[in-house]
This record gives structure tokens, sequence and C-alpha cells, in this order.
């Protein structure tokens, strides 16, 4: 078996996920990122994150999670998960929701 002269460097997930943001960042519209994600995700993966996006403007208005539930089909585990971030979590949802004025959130 050939031998690499040298190691692979350890993987870093940090610098993988910011050049995947950077990447993200680069792309001009709604139709150049959805052409990225077509490529880079697996359709359940796309799935999956469109169902965690439809539920945030939902969770925003204070709907409670069995109706979000009836309305999507989401599961309440993914509705919880996304409730979470929407209140501990980095806040990247809120930042897109008040971009999309989909939130009252002023900060």
């Amino acid at each position: 078996m050939k031998q690499r002269p040298e190691p692979l460097p350890p993987y870093d997930a940090a610098v993988a996920i910011d050049a995947l943001a950077y990447a993200l960042a680069s792309l001009q519209g709604a139709a150049e990122v959805r052409a990225f994600l077509e490529d880079l995700c697996t359709p359940a993966e796309l799935e999956a994150m469109g169902d965690r996006w439809r539920v945030v403007p939902q969770l925003l208005q204070g709907m409670p999670y069995r109706e979000i539930h009836e309305r999507t089909k989401v599961s309440v585990t993914t509705i919880g998960r996304v409730a979470r971030c929407l209140e501990r979590g980095t806040g990247g949802y809120q930042t897109a929701a008040r971009r999309l004025g989909l939130s009252n959130d002023s900060h």
C-alpha cells in the first residue's frame, strides 16, 4: 500500500464550517443559494432544514408546539429543538427572521 509522505492534518470542524459559511456568503440571491444547497445536501438533509425553517415564524408568533405539528407535520421533537435555538442559540434564526420581516425582535 502506498504511504503518504506526511500525515493528513487533523480535521478541524470549525475551519470547515467557517469555509462553508464564507462560501454561502459569497453567493448572490436565493437561486444561487438553492443550487449550492442542492449540490451540498441530500434530499433528506434539505427536507430537515426546510422543516426547521418552516416552524420558525410560527414559534416566533408564540404558537403551541402541538398546533405547529398539526399544521406542518414537523415532529414535536424538531419543533422543540428549533425553539431551544431561538431561545438560547447563536442568533442565526433570529437574524434571518428579522431580515425577512418575520420577527418584531429589534435586537
